[in-house]
């Protein structure tokens, strides 16, 4: 795609899009799912859902610069806005849904990257993918949760006996 049809493309888009796509009720089960899987775990879970880059991210993208390496800078962007790197066991993930390019990142932080093999990552996002093409928001989403929570529950299990801090908000960036 060239740059101009780009532009257009991430011009047309806005929080509107994003609203559609998550609509409020699906917002609010989407958080509530993601408080119910961190009782399971210690890590902290945030979906963010954004329309189209920004300006100076869409002039980065070139040869050199590839749209991908654009997106994951985006998504490391609101990693750390979000301050999901800034948890106490190391264990966050973001996902991450760029509506304007159909692009899925996520950015799991230090401790969770160690233990989980980038393979793993891929399925999910493939899996992921395939839902949101087909239109399935919720249950893409939901599914791509619960793998995430299940990583999470594998490798970082909630103490027993203990109460885990909700150290980040639940609920899901639409913008």
């Amino acid at each position: 795609m060239n740059k101009f049809v780009r532009i257009l493309k991430h011009q047309w888009l806005d929080r509107s899009d994003t609203l559609r796509a998550i609509p409020d009720d699906l917002a609010d089960r989407l958080a509530r799912r993601v408080a119910a899987s961190e009782v399971r775990h210690t890590g902290e879970v945030r979906i963010c859902v954004e329309a189209a880059l920004p300006w100076p991210d869409l002039w980065t993208v070139s040869a050199e610069h590839p749209l991908s390496e654009v997106v994951r800078e985006r998504a490391l962007d609101w990693f750390g806005r979000l301050r999901v790197w800034d948890t106490e066991h190391n264990n966050g993930v973001l996902i991450y849904l760029l509506l304007a390019e159909h692009a899925i990142e996520f950015v799991a932080d230090r401790a969770l990257a160690r233990c989980v093999e980038p393979a793993q990552w891929q399925a999910i996002v493939n899996r992921l993918s395939k839902s949101l093409h087909d239109g399935a928001f919720e249950d893409g989403l939901t599914q791509a949760l619960e793998e995430v929570s299940a990583l999470l529950v594998a490798h970082f299990p909630a103490g027993h006996g203990t109460f885990e801090t909700n150290e980040l908000p639940n609920g899901v960036i639409r913008c």
